[in-house]
């Protein structure tokens, strides 16, 4: 039976490298983003896959109720799910505005948990399995970044406890947490010269760690050794501590 994948944020980063991965695989690919032209542009690239392309602002009120009403009107059935769509911004928490920083939650925590339970009667009819692209910035505060690494947190708690209560369904979830990575995220987050991401993976490595522990059904993956560190550390950290690390970490660094 040949895989139905819906990748989210499908057109840069993470997304973009998910759907490379599948480039010369037998698979159905969804792609869902913003970017209509850069989906036709990925769709051109892989003439001998089967891609269906679904315009839609996963930040927008209701849009993932509607991506899954379109995607049943067209026939298909989904059994990977990969919620990647997701932005951050850096800022003093009183002078980023209001606006932005509502939409970074209804992307990064709702729509998720959305696409989530929406798809899922479908995914457990194919014993099959969820990813969301969590963060390390799970895993502690983050001053001057404060609304996403909340959301993070939100994925990574959502992601561990949907994948337990799921256990022994045929269907698995799986939290991957990568810390920097070559993407558009500092652009669009204002972090071009941010401390914390002048050190950052390859976004393909990244998205070929995350789904081949996918496939293994494991429950949290953090591409690196140096992030499984500081990952682990956070945990035994005093929660002051990682937020005093974060807040030295953003600052720009000098030109």
């Amino acid at each position: 039976m040949v895989k139905t994948i819906l990748i989210t944020g499908a057109t840069s980063g993470i997304g973009n490298a998910f759907a490379k991965l599948f480039a010369h695989e037998p698979v159905h690919l969804i792609l869902v983003s913003r970017n209509e032209k850069m989906m036709g542009k990925m769709k051109d690239e892989m003439p001998h896959r089967n891609v269906t392309i679904i315009k839609k602002d996963l930040s927008a009120v209701n849009a993932a109720r509607e991506v899954y009403q379109e995607v049943k009107q067209r026939g298909l059935v989904v059994d990977r799910l990969i919620n990647n769509a997701g932005f951050g911004l850096i800022g003093r928490f009183d002078q980023v505005p209001i606006e932005p920083m509502s939409d970074m939650i209804r992307l990064n925590c709702s729509a998720l948990t959305e696409l989530s339970y929406y798809f899922l009667a479908d995914i457990r009819s194919r014993s099959g399995k969820i990813m969301n692209v969590a963060s390390t910035a799970a895993y502690q505060p983050g001053p001057y970044m404060t609304v996403y690494f909340a959301t993070k947190a939100f994925v990574l708690s959502f992601s561990e406890a949907l994948s337990e209560e799921l256990k022994g369904s045929g269907v698995t979830v799986t939290a991957l947490c990568p810390g920097p990575t070559h993407t558009n995220f500092g652009t669009t987050a204002h972090a071009e010269n941010v401390r914390l991401f002048s050190r950052s993976m390859d976004a393909h490595r990244v998205a070929k760690l995350g789904y081949q522990a996918m496939e293994r059904g494991k429950r949290v993956v953090i591409p690196g050794a140096l992030n499984q560190f500081g990952a682990v550390a956070a945990k035994f950290l005093p929660r002051i501590l990682g937020a005093k690390a974060v807040k030295m970490a953003v600052r720009p660094t000098k030109h």
